[in-house]
């Protein structure tokens, strides 16, 4: 077992008030971006998981890997087909989605868990039927003729079902799992799931205490390009109205609601490039990133 550095220590020594709220409650981390690719970027996220295991909270891990998943289709010179700027995903670029995340990401991540000291086992959304999908689709409106059309993107899915049996068989045995985003139709078809949508779902299911969104900034902004550390679901759709959230921030902030409508008491966007920002949100008063809170 891996000693806990300097830093972690520091913000171990003020987690007390803390360590009672999340004993034994579930904590989904949604692990992905750049991030991924820095190697002590990576064994420090292991090190902080395995911290959460050791002194009795009970995380959950889901990565993405959209940079592994495009080297890898680059080495393997498969083509990508784009409708409407959006990556059709089909047959030959799913079994290259479902090995790289399944396989390299997968057992990396879990990997690094357990040279923390912690128990981890990667499995995917497929493993003991965790995730049945469905086929995604999109609407798009003509500007000019304002018709909306429908696009098909391929083996895109979502959602549709989680099973939580083997997720809660590796939690009582003290076991972390670390989930990739995949999952298979009820034909057994597979489909990659974006990676934050999976989190939502799988925090939803489980009730989770908290569910937290790693990502390559530091939460929602304000006009004035300023952290907003807490929100209400309310002021998080006011915000979506005005145009104040915008963007990529939009779906993040909308598998938050997701989540939070099914049950998890709170969930946060945070930068995962920021060393030890889970710890650091679980365990401060000011928190790393942005709450969103019913």
């Amino acid at each position: 077992m891996l000693e806990p550095t300097p830093d972690q220590m520091d913000i171990i020594a003020g987690a007390l008030p803390y360590l009672k709220r999340y004993d034994d409650q579930i904590v989904v981390v949604k692990y992905g971006g750049h991030a991924m690719g820095q190697e002590e970027t990576a064994l420090s996220f292991g090190r902080d998981i395995a911290l959460l295991e050791q002194v009795g909270i009970n995380p959950v891990v889901v990565h993405g890997g959209g940079p592994q998943i495009n080297s890898m289709l680059k080495r393997l010179n498969v083509q990508s087909t784009f409708v409407q700027g959006l990556r059709v995903t089909d047959e030959a670029m799913v079994e290259v989605v479902e090995m790289v995340l399944a396989g390299t990401v997968n057992k990396q991540v879990a990997n690094a868990i357990t040279r923390a000291g912690a128990l981890a086992v990667g499995i995917s959304g497929k493993d003991g039927n965790l995730i049945r999908a469905r086929r995604v689709t999109r609407t798009v409106k003509d500007p000019d003729s304002n018709i909306e059309r429908v696009l098909d993107l391929g083996l895109v899915g979502e959602p549709e079902q989680v099973d939580t049996k083997v997720l809660r068989l590796l939690i009582d045995a003290d076991i972390v799992p670390v989930v990739a985003p995949v999952g298979a139709g009820p034909d057994g078809q597979t489909y990659n799931i974006n990676a934050d949508t999976v989190a939502g779902a799988v925090a939803g299911a489980l009730s989770a205490e908290r569910l937290l969104l790693l990502t390559d900034v530091p939460g929602v902004l304000d006009e004035n390009k300023t952290l907003i550390p807490e929100m209400t679901v309310a002021e998080v759709r006011a915000g979506i109205a005005s145009g104040m959230i915008s963007g990529g921030m939009i779906p993040k902030v909308e598998t938050c609601i997701y989540a939070i409508e099914r049950g998890v008491k709170g969930a946060v966007i945070l930068d995962g490039r920021v060393q030890h920002a889970v710890l650091r949100e679980l365990f401060t008063d000011g928190g790393a990133g942005t709450l969103i809170r019913a």
